[in-house]
């Protein structure tokens, strides 16, 4: 790994995703080498149970910008997300899935919005239906409306988690156990600048979906009460004068 620092931090956590590590790194590649945009990998297994982490060990090894950790046990997605966010060393980061349905050649969007905002969401609205199946849209679609009435938000797609940022956003982040699906929402309370962008969201071509309903909107409710709470609790004052 080269002694300066990467423009792009691509943060991917890893859970029984062994057929579409390769294939994530390879279109990473081609993505983002023709453009001239440095980056690193930075994969981490969550505890997977086939062979995703000796995958992970073989890449690393063969490509310094592919960066490999390995959790001792199952922690959740927010877990591997901020494993990765905290070993990032790029200026930007950008949190993106294993399943490649989130498509890498959208990385150079991400980039240009970033010159103008704190964050950049993406938002799979307008590719609804290409890579999804009915059951997955709908819950998604239910579990973003619950999710933007109770926390006060416009985010158009709260549910997907390619995103990018500014490394500094995460200085002051706390995460909690299911927190990575708001994000954007504990930015916004720290004051940074949010904005959204269409992506492409590609079917899942190996491995198993680790989402449905029950994850999507029920397992989160909880979370979403804390993120109304804090919400409505947050600290804000600005200075007036000072004397000294």
């Amino acid at each position: 790994m080269p002694d300066e620092r990467p423009v792009l931090s691509l943060v991917v956590p890893v859970y029984n995703e062994e057929d579409n590590l390769q294939p994530l790194a390879a279109a990473v590649r081609k993505a983002l080498e023709p453009a001239g945009i440095s980056y690193e990998l930075i994969l981490t297994d969550d505890g997977s149970k086939d062979g995703s982490w000796e995958i992970m060990k073989a890449m690393a090894a063969r490509d310094g910008r592919i960066r490999a950790q390995k959790f001792a046990y199952n922690c959740g997605e927010t877990a591997a997300s901020e494993a990765g966010m905290r070993a990032a060393r790029g200026q930007y980061i950008v949190t993106i899935d294993a399943d490649l349905q989130n498509d890498p050649n959208d990385l150079p969007k991400f980039l240009e919005a970033l010159q103008h905002h704190d964050v950049v969401c993406g938002t799979r609205v307008a590719a609804r239906g290409r890579g999804d199946n009915f059951i997955r849209v709908a819950s998604s679609r239910i579990a973003n409306w619950v999710r933007n009435s109770l926390s006060e938000e416009n985010i158009s797609d709260a549910g997907c988690t390619y995103r990018a940022f500014k490394r500094e956003c995460v200085d002051k982040l706390k995460l909690y156990r299911g927190m990575h699906r708001f994000l954007p929402t504990l930015f916004k309370m720290e004051g940074f600048t949010v904005t959204e962008i269409p992506v492409t969201n590609n079917p899942r071509l190996a491995g198993q979906s680790k989402y449905g309903v029950w994850n999507r909107l029920f397992k989160s409710f909880h979370d979403l009460l804390a993120v109304r709470w804090m919400k409505k609790r947050v600290l804000n004052y600005k200075i007036a004068e000072r004397v000294n």
